[in-house]
């Protein structure tokens, strides 16, 4: 008796672990897959940013780095050179004269609101070009052609700078310098002065071109006319003459 009892028992027993097992591995085969995380990227709204400690803007680091380079360049501006001398052969023409005359070597400069123009060796000044002054600059080749209106007559000077970019930051110096200001207001009547001048040196160029002219004129009639001695013609001994006591 005792004996089936505990077979029974231990039968009942087997068979609650079996159907437990089962209903484990029913319930291991009904779970889900894993699913696949996604990550998302932040948005250009969420990038770290830079506060200027200086104001209250908030700048990106592109804009610190635009802000950094706007300030190099500011600065490179300010730490520029002044204005240096230039170094010239200088000629002039004086009324009615048709012939350039060499001063010497000198030195152009800019001090406060005027052209200098000194000699190399002693430094003492040449001629100046102020504000307002009745002057036409020109370029020709490494040469500036400044034509001075004084009066009823014009005075040329030749400036003959180094090379081309000295010759051109010459003749920009002088036509920013001696840029008439008393028209600013008024652009008709600046133009009408910038003509006057203009018609003034090409009248003073005509009449020297007409003086060339005519000066040339009159040696070719001279040579034409054979009042020169050749200089292979012997010139003619005077006899001697007897003297009567």
């Amino acid at each position: 008796m005792c004996v089936s009892s505990n077979w029974h028992f231990r039968s009942g027993l087997l068979t609650r672990v079996q159907m437990d097992m089962d209903t484990v591995m029913d319930v291991g085969g009904s779970v889900p897959p894993p699913q696949p995380q996604t990550t998302f990227a932040p948005s250009s709204s969420q990038l770290p940013v830079i506060q200027d400690p200086s104001s209250s803007n908030v700048l990106t680091e592109l804009d610190r780095l635009y802000e950094e380079m706007r300030n190099i360049v500011a600065n490179a501006t300010q730490a520029r050179d002044p204005f240096r001398d230039i170094s010239v052969k200088v000629h002039i023409r004086r009324p009615d004269r048709d012939s350039w005359t060499y001063l010497g070597r000198g030195l152009v400069a800019q001090e406060q609101s005027r052209i200098v123009v000194r000699a190399a060796a002693s430094r003492k000044i040449m001629t100046t070009f102020g504000e307002d002054a009745p002057l036409q600059a020109e370029k020709r080749g490494n040469f500036v052609v400044v034509g001075c209106v004084e009066g009823t007559r014009v005075v040329s000077w030749s400036f003959n700078a180094q090379n081309n970019s000295e010759t051109l930051r010459l003749l920009a110096s002088i036509e920013l310098t001696c840029d008439s200001r008393r028209f600013t207001s008024n652009a008709g009547q600046q133009g009408a002065h910038r003509r006057l001048i203009s018609r003034m040196i090409k009248d003073d160029r005509r009449k020297r071109h007409r003086r060339r002219k005519e000066t040339d004129s009159l040696v070719a009639a001279l040579e034409r006319t054979g009042l020169d001695t050749p200089a292979d013609q012997p010139m003619a001994v005077a006899e001697p003459v007897a003297v009567l006591q």
